[in-house]
């Protein structure tokens, strides 16, 4: 099984990336905020991945960091939820939120999925609940911290910037700025200077 790649990025489709790792082309299926990131690294870049395999096919999906492949496997292991949708559902927020919205039965994330109904947000939630409960929380991370972030990532994409380039833009803020309203200032300024 492929579990890791590090190789340079050739090219970018849609929601793919080809990298070339030993001259050999890799199509590796990945989120937006990943497929974002892969594009503005010059040189080689690793990904985590995550090999489905069917009758007619083998696909390869990448993730930026562990805790992500993590979550996608999780997700994939709720039937229903195919390495399409789990991707797609890891593409609408970060796992620190993803995880935190199943663990409070927050369903609004999951449902703004194409394809992912009330239905299946509800099962993703009864099915995974319990398990992430059970997992290590970093420390410091809080409820307020995380629904400040995502606020703010809504604010920016409703201005028009994709959930990536929200994203992208708030990491560079700095812990020091605290509020909704200020971290979104500071997150234009820095899309604006690029």
């Amino acid at each position: 099984m492929i579990s890791y790649l590090t190789g340079n990025v050739i090219f970018t489709g849609e929601r793919f990336a080809v990298m070339n790792v030993g001259g050999v082309g890799y199509k590796v299926f990945v989120s937006p905020d990943t497929l974002h990131h892969m594009q503005k690294v010059d040189g080689d870049v690793s990904v985590w991945t995550y090999l489905a395999v069917r009758e007619q096919s083998l696909d390869l999906y990448g993730f930026m960091d562990f805790a992500e492949q993590e979550l996608f496997e999780m997700l994939i292991n709720v039937s229903g939820i195919g390495p399409r949708s789990g991707l797609a559902i890891l593409g609408v927020a970060s796992v620190e939120i993803l995880t935190d919205a199943i663990i409070n039965g927050d369903t609004s994330y999951l449902t703004k999925v194409s394809g992912v109904g009330k239905k299946s947000a509800e099962k993703i939630i009864l099915e995974l609940k319990d398990t992430l409960v059970a997992l290590p929380v970093k420390e410091g991370e809080e409820n307020t911290v995380r629904k400040e972030e995502s606020d703010a990532i809504d604010a920016l994409v409703a201005l028009g910037y994709s959930a990536g380039e929200a994203r992208e833009a708030l990491k560079s803020v700095g812990d020091d700025i605290v509020g909704t309203a200020k971290r979104i200032t500071e997150a234009l300024k820095i899309i604006g200077d690029k």
